[in-house]
């Protein structure tokens, strides 16, 4: 939750989990942003800022947006680059909205960009009409360069070298296809099935996944993708790393190839997405059993002793990567004496809360602490 202190208002406002806050009132993003302004009382400005600038573009562009969708990546770098040419000639801002034309001409710009990268980005926010995904024979199919299949047709899992010394773990009755010179500008991969992906970094050609209508972005990481063919539900589950996932129906076929930064719902480790074909729906969450995260393997055992429970949180939420929502006003006087040893992460919470007379439940791959105070 740290990386939304340091955005700006437009750059907030373009943040799904924010966009999902605001204009359709989800309920998942309402408990968590509730629970981030608790934690950020000082990012208050920050967020009537992206809001007001969110909710005015909607309301200006709606019918525009609406008539648009959807649009090419080519048609939006075009549009976004005439925006940004009328801006510098002009030097205003290009949203007639009274509050906006006090801000300083950058936000016009980025706000613009807003606007036409809006012009499919509400298309996540709404629910999807379109209930097919596209399956991995027709995504082969789309491909013009030649791809290497490799299938599992055994029943044990097989290792799958890629050219980049990245590698898969691809499981029985699961197949991928993918060119073995990774010749282009990212490294592309078609799965259908389940494969466990070891990605060596590379932060100029990033690694894509995709997998009957589930796409899975990353530069450099350790996670799994489960799709089969057929099958109602999809998932990737990460282990290392950062990975960015989303509907391959509900964004560009191009994410921003300039920068890279990570579109779609963003999991770290523990943490997955589900994605049902039924709903064309991405629902994020914890894994059923978190683990400890790869460089807490040697640290000492969880020993406490009156140890304040922001200190307690805070070692948690390092060892297993896992984000910790509580109001450290309402519970600075809580303090923890217990010691732990190989206890799954919910059994030291629900150990922990009991103490202390708290709860706890999980939003959107994080835990929230609720407590009346100590």
């Amino acid at each position: 939750m740290q990386e939304y202190r340091d955005l700006e208002p437009e750059e907030l406002a373009l943040d799904s989990s924010f966009q999902r806050w605001q204009l359709s009132h989800d309920p998942t993003a309402n408990a968590f942003w509730e629970a981030w302004l608790t934690q950020n009382p000082d990012k208050t400005e920050l967020v009537d800022k992206a809001a007001s600038l969110l909710i005015s573009l909607h309301n200006t562009y709606s019918e525009h947006i609406a008539e648009r969708l959807p649009l090419s990546e080519r048609e939006i770098q075009e549009e976004i680059s005439r925006l940004h040419e009328t801006l510098e000639d002009r030097e205003v801002p290009v949203i007639a909205v009274p509050w906006f034309r006090s801000w300083p001409v950058r936000y016009g710009v980025a706000a613009s960009v807003l606007v036409v990268l809006g012009l499919f980005g509400w298309n996540q926010i709404r629910p999807s009409t379109n209930k097919t995904a596209v399956t991995y024979t027709e995504l082969v199919a789309q491909v013009a360069e030649p791809l290497s299949e490799v299938i599992n047709a055994t029943d044990a899992p097989m290792r799958v070298d890629l050219p980049d010394k990245s590698a898969i773990t691809l499981y029985p009755k699961s197949r991928v296809s993918y060119d073995n010179r990774f010749a282009g500008t990212k490294r592309e991969i078609y799965l259908s099935g389940k494969g466990f992906f070891e990605v060596v970094k590379n932060p100029s050609k990033p690694f894509y996944v995709y997998a009957n209508g589930l796409v899975t972005k990353v530069l450099g990481t350790s996670f799994t993708v489960q799709a089969y063919e057929g099958a109602k539900q999809m998932k990737v589950v990460v282990r290392t790393g950062k990975v960015a996932v989303f509907s391959q129906k509900q964004v560009a076929e191009q994410p921003q190839k300039e920068t890279y930064k990570l579109d779609g719902i963003v999991l770290t480790p523990n943490q997955q997405i589900v994605f049902s074909t039924e709903k064309t729906q991405l629902k994020k969450s914890l894994i059923e059993n978190p683990v400890l995260l790869e460089q807490a393997l040697q640290k000492p055992l969880f020993a406490f002793k009156r140890t304040p429970i922001a200190e307690v949180f805070a070692t948690l939420e390092q060892s297993y990567g896992v984000p910790i929502a509580f109001d450290k006003d309402l519970m600075r006087t809580c303090y923890l004496t217990a010691s732990f040893t190989d206890e799954p992460l919910f059994e030291k919470l629900d150990l922990i809360c009991r103490t202390i007379n708290a709860t706890y439940k999980q939003v959107d791959g994080t835990i929230q602490i609720s407590s009346n105070g100590c």
